[in-house]
Formats: C-alpha cells, structure tokens, sequence
C-alpha cells in the first residue's frame, strides 16, 4: 500500500536500492523487471564477440544471453556436480584447474570475466564454499578476470556456509552474504526467489564498475523502463527492499530447509533416484537412474514431469537435454550428463502434508516406471526451446500406455 508508482524519483527505489546496499553490498543498482531483463542489459553490454564466459554450469537464460551477445559458454564447475550419487556437500564449486586451462588457451583478454550462481539450479540446488570463491577470486585478480555473481539464490548458499563450512557457524546470514558479494564485482537478481517478491529484478555493481553501470543503466530506459523503476512496481520495490532483509533470517532458512529435507528423505527411502545431497532451493530427481530404458533424445526428464503430473497434478520442471537445446554448429541436442526433474519448493506456501502428497504421487510413478516410454518434439522455438516446445509419446510407446495417457490428460487448452 505504500508504494510509490510515479513515473520518476519512486521513492519505493531508494527503498530498494538502499536494501540492496545495506544486504549486498553494491553501490549502484538498476531496477529490471525480472532477473533476465539484468542478464540482457549486463550481456549486450559487457561481451564482445568471441569472449569466453566460463560458469559454474551454465544456466538456460544466462547462456541465451550470452551467446545473443556473441560470446561462449564454457563449463568449469567441480566433477563432483555431475555425479548425482555423490555425496560432497560443495558441488557448485569450481575447478579452478579448468578455468586456467580456459586461460591458457585464449588468454585473460578473451576470458574477461567468471560467472557464478550461488546454490547452483541446474547441478541441483547445489551450493559453493566460501573458500572456493575466495581462491577463485584471488586467481581472478592475479589475471585481471572480473567475477559477477548471479544472486537469486544467494542466501540459501549463505544457509549452507554458515552450516556445513568451517568457521562460519557464528556467522549471520546477512554477513555471509556481504561476504560473498564483496569476492565479486557486480551481480544480477530474479527477485522471485531470495527476494520473496512476486516479480522484479536488479542488475548491481561495485563502485569501481561505474563505467559498465552508466551503460547499462542507459539502456534500461529503452528495454525495461525508467532506471528508477525498471519495468518493477512500487508495490514490488518495496516488496523486494523487505525481503531481502526477512531472507535473510536464519529461522526462516533453516525451516525451509527441513521441507526440502523431508522431501528428500521420503523419496530416498522409496528407492527413487535423486541428486544427494538435497540442495537447497528443490528436490531433483535422477530422470536417466529413474527411466534408464529411454533414450536422452527421447526426453525421459520431460516425459518424467508429465508423467507426475498426470499421476498427482503436481507441476515440476525439466533440467536436462530440453532445457540444455541444441548445439549451433550441429543442431543435435547437446546431451548433457544431467538428466533431472525439479521440484522447486515455494517460500512460505507447502505444509507436509504437500509434501507426503508429492511424495507418494512421485512414488506411484516410480512403482510403474517400467512401462514408461519416451517422447519426441513435435515443435520448438529457435531459442528457450523448453518453455514452449510441444511434445507427443514416441512411435515406440505400446498402446496399453499411450492409452492410460489419454484416459488422464487434460483438456487440449492445457498443452
């Protein structure tokens, strides 16, 4: 109610920017309406064609963006992330072996900045040591490499520093976050997450970027809207500017964290296939240990998260060769080691009963597995392909299954 909606000077924005400064750190902040509208404005100006931006495993927007600006992916993070099985804590680390092998090949003027995203999404919610990014950001210094952060799940990543990280335990969450954000030198945000808003975003920089900051800041009038607004409400600057001070609440972390772990819990003991340990924003579940019988160019993440929703009416999301697409050079999909579907656990919304409820639904499927056959595309965009692909049960499906499907699926208007 007490947003301020004017046009220019919003009010609600110094509210927000201040949050950001108090929480993070950053000095100069941009309002975006969400976290890709930061990722857009950050790409186009700050990649020159041919640059080499290496991740801890790539993320299906950031790579969108960064190859529209013309630059290249390359994946450094830890071999341990690709490995569901395995159990160490610090999966979203990155190898620094990998990226001086990157620096060797093309030099600190190809390789110009590191990208990392806390609790990372597509290795399953898995977090980085504070010690990794510290020995990554002295390196980077020693070769004149910048590192920007992506942020949306950075006090989740803080949660488990505090927790699991030598000497970080009587830490608060809000100077683990300070901390983490001090190794780098800017970051974008979707606010959706650790920001505990419905909608918005940020793009922020430390004093020292104000150069790439007035760039940026000069387009967000021609994409997103005024930079005292960004494409946000007031209502959500505001929004945003109390919630990154509530995430960051210890209670508060720790409790979504035992939902995340309950969850885990419950479908581990059934059998299922999972990524271990559980992360720290969803439950992912191992899609080619669960579906080993269909091929990976047969979708058996996709065909994993319809098959949930047909057995419970439960929504999950595919992270594996649909979310991955296709390599430009062959158009053939890219086949990651990853095949696995997420559930995503909203902030202050599921009781445990949700949770016993998705369980035994994801269980039935489990139960059932064996009759489960693969999909094929029927149409895909040019890019994103995953939001908005359109699916059919392959050739091989039998027809005792494909009729169980027909019998359960929704009204056309749905797909």
């Amino acid at each position: 109610m007490t947003g301020d909606e004017a046009y220019a000077g919003s009010r609600s924005f110094d509210r927000m920017a201040e949050s950001v400064r108090d929480v993070m750190g950053y000095e100069l902040v941009i309002p975006t309406h969400q976290g890709r509208g930061a990722e857009h404005l950050f790409f186009q100006n700050f990649v020159q064609p041919g640059d080499i931006i290496p991740m801890n495993m790539y993320f299906t927007t950031t790579r969108a963006h960064l190859e529209l600006a013309g630059g290249e992916f390359r994946d450094i993070i830890c071999d341990e992330a690709h490995d569901t099985s395995s159990d160490f804590r610090w999966k979203g680390n990155v190898d620094l072996r990998k990226l001086d092998l990157l620096v060797q090949q093309y030099g600190s003027e190809h390789v110009r900045a590191v990208s990392i995203a806390p609790d990372v999404n597509m290795a399953g919610g898995q977090p980085f040591s504070m010690h990794n990014l510290r020995e990554l950001r002295a390196y980077c210094n020693g070769h004149d490499i910048r590192v920007f952060l992506d942020v949306t799940r950075i006090a989740e990543n803080a949660w488990f520093i505090k927790h699991n990280e030598d000497g970080y335990a009587g830490w608060s969450i809000r100077d683990i976050i300070r901390e983490i954000c001090a190794n780098s030198d800017g970051a974008w945000m979707s606010s959706k997450k650790d920001g505990l808003v419905n909608m918005g975003g940020f793009l922020a920089f430390q004093p020292w970027e104000e150069e790439l900051f007035a760039r940026c800041r000069s387009q967000v009038v021609v994409y997103e809207g005024l930079h005292t607004y960004g494409g946000m409400s007031g209502r959500d600057m505001e929004s945003l500017a109390v919630g990154l001070h509530e995430v960051c609440d210890d209670d508060y972390l720790s409790c979504r964290h035992s939902q995340l772990e309950l969850l885990h819990g419950m479908l581990s003991r059934a059998g299922v296939p999972l990524v271990n340990p559980c992360g720290g924003h969803g439950v992912f579940l191992d899609a080619r240990a669960f579906l080993p019988h269909v091929d990976q160019d047969h979708y058996p993440a996709q065909m994993l998260a319809a098959q949930i929703y047909l057995q419970c009416g439960v929504r999950t999301m595919e992270r594996g060769n649909v979310s991955s697409g296709r390599d430009p050079q062959t158009g053939r999909n890219r086949r990651p080691k990853l095949e696995l579907v997420r559930l995503a656990i909203p902030r202050r919304v599921y009781t445990e009963s949700h949770l016993e409820y998705t369980a035994e639904g994801i269980i039935e499927v489990y139960e059932r597995r064996h009759s489960i056959h693969g999909l094929e595309m029927t149409w895909e965009p040019d890019i994103l392909r995953f939001f908005q692909a359109r699916f059919q049960p392959h050739p091989d499906t039998t027809p005792a299954v494909e009729h169980e499907m027909h019998l359960s699926v929704p009204p056309k208007h749905y797909w």
